[in-house]
């Protein structure tokens, strides 16, 4: 059955981390509604490419530019089935906004899916949406998911770990096991 999915993206989101699933879960019959604090459909967010490349962090070089589908002043999160988070910079910007963190938790008080990749962690630290959980995210994420009362779980770029509703992963190497079980817990 298909189901209507809101992802949420920002200005320098990492480039695969906003683009597969948004093309993914639509190839799958999903409906998805990406959208961006301030931001209304039809406008674009630039997206930024990073790679593991030896250094201590990742290397960025620019990615595309995205339209978003959909306004963000506008989303009502009750009319969502799940939600997708996308990493990469946007959500250590896009988490001081209240409204955002407002619709993760609905998605956790309702026990809707959740989707988490990369930094998008870092929103669901902000959001108070982590304690007792077993939480994946880039290896930097990982003090904050520990302060929020969460368990960081330290698994291979290419893996993925579901806890309940929520499905996490440390980066895009790790898109075929985290949309796989994204889509096992979607009920799809």
């Amino acid at each position: 059955m298909a189901k209507k999915i809101l992802q949420l993206v920002g200005d320098f989101a990492e480039d695969y981390e906003v683009m597969v699933p948004f093309q993914a879960l639509q190839m799958l019959g999903h409906t998805v509604h990406a959208v961006c604090p301030d931001k209304k459909a039809g406008e674009i967010i630039r997206t930024a490419i990073h790679d593991f490349e030896g250094d201590q962090i990742y290397t960025e070089k620019p990615g595309h530019n995205f339209t978003l589908n959909a306004t963000f002043a506008t989303v009502k999160p009750e009319d969502y089935d799940a939600l997708v988070i996308s990493g990469g910079r946007a959500p250590e910007y896009i988490r001081l906004n209240e409204r955002v963190l407002e619709i993760t938790r609905h998605f956790f008080t309702a026990n809707k899916p959740v989707a988490a990749v990369c930094h998008g962690a870092q929103i669901l630290t902000a959001a108070g949406v982590v304690k007792g959980r077993k939480v994946s995210a880039y290896p930097a994420v990982a003090p904050e998911v520990r302060i929020a009362g969460g368990e960081y779980a330290d698994i291979p770029i290419t893996e993925a770990i579901t806890d309940g509703n929520l499905v996490t992963a440390p980066a895009w190497p790790a898109h075929p096991a985290w949309l796989a079980q994204f889509v096992k817990v979607l009920g799809a």
